[in-house]
This record gives C-alpha cells, structure tokens and sequence, in this order.
C-alpha cells in the first residue's frame, strides 16, 4: 500500500516547504485571478465602447487580445520555468500581470488598452504554466490529488465569478471610475501575492544545476507552434463576431498545417539529443493522449454551457449582468466539492468516473433546455440541471487531470503542465466558438422564446459532445 501524505516533498526546487496550505493558496490565487480576466470584461464590454468611443473590432481586441497571447505563449511559458526556475518565472509574471493590470485601468483610449490587454495575457501566460509545475513539484501522494482538485475548482469557478465581479464593480461605479475597476482590482491582489509568494515559494537551486542542453530554449520549435496557436486562436476568437468570413476557415486550415510541421521538427530535434519545446516522451505517457482529449471536451462543454445560457438568461430572458452570474453558483460550488471529493468515493467505482461525468453532463445539458424551453424561467429544474452540470463535469476533468499528471516525472513536469494549460485553453476556446455560434446563428429574433430554442438546440449539441467525451473509455478498452 502506498503511503501518501499531506505535505509537499523536497522539491529539486530547492528545500522543503513548511506551508503547503499557503504554497498553494498562492498559486491557486493567481490562476483565478489569470481565468477571472476571461471573462470579467465580457460584462464591462458595454461601457468600455461608450466611454472610449471603441469600434467593434476594438472592442473584440480588448477582450480577445488577452485570449490570444496567453493561449499562444502557454507552453512557451512553461519552457521559461523550466529554464529560469518555477518560482522567478511565476513572481516575474505575477509582477508584469499586476503592472498591466494597472496600466489597462488607467488606459487613456482603445489602442493602448488592446496593448495592455496583450501584455496582460502574456504575463498570465508565464504564470500560469508554473502553478501545475510547482504543484507537481511540491506535492505527493493525498496531498497532490487535493491540490489538483483546488486546481480544478479554481477552473471551474473563475468563469462564473468574472461575470458575477464584473456585474458588482461596473453597476457599483466606485468613485465614477466606470469600468476600471475590473482592472484595478489585480492591483492589490497582485501585490499581495507577490509579498506572500516571495516568502513561500521555494528557491530554484535546482536551474542552476540543470543540463545546459536539457534547458535550452527549441526557438524554432517555439516560432513553430506560436503559429499554429495563432492561426487557430484568432479566428476561434474573433470569426464568430465576423459571420466566419473566408479568411477564418483559411486560417484554420494553416493552423493545421503549421501544427504538423511543428510535430516533424519536434521529434527529429528529439532524436538528435535536442530538447524541444514538448518532450516526445511526454505525449507518449500511458493515457496522456487519451486525458488531452477529455481536458479538452471537459472545457469545451464547460464554456459552451457558460457562454450560450449566459447569453440566454441576458439576451433572451433579460437578467442583469449580476443576476445571469449568479444562476451559476449551484454549477461552480458543485463543481468544486466533487473536484476535492472525488477520491474519497468508493474505490471499485474510481475507473468510472469520467466516463460517468461525461454522461451526467449530457443529462444536465438536456436538463437545462427542457427547463428553460419556451422562455420559461427554469424554476427547480433548471438548478438541478445546473447542480448536474458542475458534478458531471467535475467527474470528467479532474480524475483525467490527475491521471494524466499522475506518470509525469519530475522533471517532465513544465512539459506537462504548458501542454495541459494550452488544451485547457483551447478546449474553452473551441467551446465558445462552436456552441455560441450555434446559438447566434439560430436567434433570427428578440425575444425570450428565439431564445429558448436556440438553447435547447446547443443543449442537443452539449449533449452531444459529452457523449463523445464518454465514449473515450472504448478506446481503452479496444487495446
């Protein structure tokens, strides 16, 4: 039997760290605070055109440039930890977050809030690769599987707090500043994190005795695959706005392209004795192709459900911002004790668990358009579809993180944890992208009933996606 414990081991990071709770309540912060940028401008987008006179395409640049510098610059974040150490890396980025974010509140017109937002996304992108690295580093045993479930949960709560936040600070209007406040707030989170942080993180001692081959940066790899990212983020995230124009699907045919000559160069450097920028071997671990494809569908239903309901409840059924926020509460706080509980269930019933949550996801999205259909307010069943949701999506994504994460070696760790972040994201992306068109296109009218059937169509469709999520578990067990 194997003994596990609730305290972080020695890491190669350099010593042992006496405050695992606080460790990881520093990281765990500043992931949320990275994922509540999502989505926490989506509310503010309104004001932010009136104030600063921005066009449409502006307007899309400030929330989506942040989207696409972070999911672009991911894995390269995560080099960089390995390269420079986890905990300089993280700080570093926390401070340039922290900076941006003060910059963006105090943007004088659209063009230098696009180029905040950019370097605001760029910075979440050195951090957040850290926060898997060190959690892997740091943890063993109960303890890890505990603080990938917080991980999880932070995951899972941070889409529906950036709307509910969003709503609270815009309608508050603190001191006639409008919209900044959805920025300013980082600020002094930031600066806490970043004290607290620099007395908990454990020193990197362990990059100054790394293999100089073993730290290189693949720079070609890295051009590479920052192509590949961008010409599949930005139509993902701006084509929908457009009505898919051709140059989207172009785009999109390139990304594929560019992502294959990416793979070729990775394994030649590999068989050379190169380091590149996704180690080979890290693809090949037991069941980490088969956990990319559950992280992705996982996320994929998770924003879609997040992104079509909450255009639903504003749009269709006129909720305030505050309102449509607060509806998600029973998904995100259900979400969050499965994600921390899931382990402690019975252990015959373990092996189940995603295939099982994939299947209770399609059952709550069938749940959720039944509830609301013909514009109805959804009443009792629409919180038990939500409840339903977060449980199921809960048991699709944590065990399949922990799985995956579960035969990362050490020193595979940022490898990993850049790969797991960048599908993390773009299995979000391709959620809005797909679902909120689907919804957009079928909603020829105003009104709450319009409204309800498109829902119930994307309903059909979440369904849809979380039975092929299940039916993952065949592909086991056809081996």
């Amino acid at each position: 039997m194997t003994t596990t414990t609730t305290r972080p081991v020695p890491s190669k990071d350099g010593g042992t760290d006496r405050r695992p709770g606080l460790l990881l309540g520093v990281v765990l912060a500043a992931q949320f605070m990275a994922l509540l940028d999502v989505f926490i401008v989506n509310v503010a987008a309104p004001t932010i055109r009136g104030e600063l006179s921005a066009s449409g395409a502006g307007l899309q640049l400030v929330i989506a440039g942040y989207t696409i510098s972070y999911a672009v610059l991911l894995i390269t974040g995560a080099r960089l930890g390995a390269l420079l150490g986890h905990r300089r890396t993280y700080l570093g980025g926390l401070a340039l977050f922290t900076a941006a974010s003060l910059a963006c509140g105090l943007a004088a017109g659209t063009g230098q809030l696009i180029g905040f937002r950019l370097v605001q996304g760029a910075a979440a992108a050195l951090m957040i690769p850290q926060v898997l690295s060190l959690i892997q580093r740091n943890f063993t045993g109960e303890g890890r599987v505990r603080a990938l479930g917080a991980y999880a949960a932070v995951l899972a709560t941070g889409a529906a707090a950036g709307q509910v936040l969003g709503g609270i600070l815009v309608s508050a209007d603190l001191f006639g500043t409008s919209w900044r406040p959805v920025f300013l707030v980082n600020v002094p989170i930031g600066l806490v994190l970043l004290v607290v942080g620099a007395r908990v993180l454990p020193r990197d001692t362990h990059a100054a005795a790394g293999r100089p081959r073993a730290r290189s940066l693949d720079l070609p790899g890295l051009l590479l695959l920052a192509a590949a990212v961008t010409l599949l983020t930005v139509p993902l995230v701006l084509g929908q706005e457009q009505d898919w124009p051709l140059w989207s699907w172009l785009s999109l045919g390139a990304s594929g392209a560019v992502l294959a000559v990416f793979l070729g160069h990775e394994s030649r450097l590999a068989r050379r004795g190169g380091a590149p920028l996704v180690a080979p071997r890290v693809l090949r671990l037991p069941g980490m192709g088969r956990a990319v494809v559950r992280i992705a569908a996982a996320m994929a239903v998770n924003a879609g459900f997040l992104f079509t309901l909450t255009l639903h409840l504003q749009g269709g059924l006129g909720h305030s911002a505050l309102r449509a926020g607060l509806t998600f509460a029973p998904a995100a706080v259900v979400f969050g004790v499965v994600g921390l509980t899931w382990r402690r269930w019975p252990a015959w019933g373990q092996r189940f668990l995603v295939t099982g949550g994939f299947l209770l996801a399609a059952a709550a999205a069938l749940g959720l358009g039944a509830s609301l259909g013909g514009g109805a307010e959804g009443g009792w069943g629409l919180h038990l579809s939500l409840g339903a949701m977060g449980a199921g999506l809960a048991l699709a994504f944590s065990p399949a993180l922990t799985g995956a994460l579960a035969a990362v070696a050490p020193e595979d760790a940022a490898d990993a944890s850049g790969l797991l972040a960048t599908v993390t994201q773009l299995g979000q992306l391709i959620g809005v992208a797909t679902f909120g068109t689907l919804f957009l296109g079928r909603v020829h009218t105003p009104g709450a009933h319009a409204s309800a059937d498109a829902l119930w169509v994307c309903a059909l469709a979440l369904a849809a996606a979380s039975i092929l999520g299940a039916s993952t578990a065949l592909v086991r067990r056809a081996r």
